[in-house]
């Protein structure tokens, strides 16, 4: 069974899918990058959460959850609400068009990030596939 989006076992579910997928691989291989996660409280979300992903060329290096938004500096910061995540988990939602909208904010370089859209794709589809029905 899938881990429970969001969730510990999610997180490091998600870094195994990512060492272990040669397309992911293949299409990350110049991505550097750390990203952080922010899951806002809505639905069954009580309170935030975050999640810590070390990516560096096509592997994902650390996971770490609810680090401290003080001293954590990752390249990128995808922030929204848990129905925003759910979304686009399930494929309802497309994760190019929740940045254009706002519906998941971005911080970090716009540029670098449109230049490596088959990266970030690729992320969600392992993001969805670690999921699968389990959100």
């Amino acid at each position: 069974m899938a881990p429970e989006f969001p969730s510990l076992e999610w997180m490091q579910a998600l870094q195994t899918k990512i060492n272990h997928d040669e397309h992911y691989a293949e299409v990350a291989k110049n991505w550097e990058g750390d990203v952080l996660i922010i899951v806002d409280p809505q639905g069954k979300v009580k309170e935030q959460q975050n999640f810590y992903f070390g990516l560096w060329h096509g592997k994902c290096t650390s996971v770490s959850m609810n680090v401290d938004l003080t001293t954590s500096k990752p390249g990128f910061i995808l922030r929204a609400p848990f129905d925003n995540y759910n979304a686009i988990l399930t494929g309802k939602l497309d994760p190019m068009a929740a940045m254009m909208t706002n519906k998941l904010h971005v911080k970090g370089s716009m540029a670098y990030m449109m230049r490596n859209v088959p990266t970030v794709l690729d992320f969600v589809r392992c993001a969805k596939e670690v999921t699968g029905e389990n959100i």
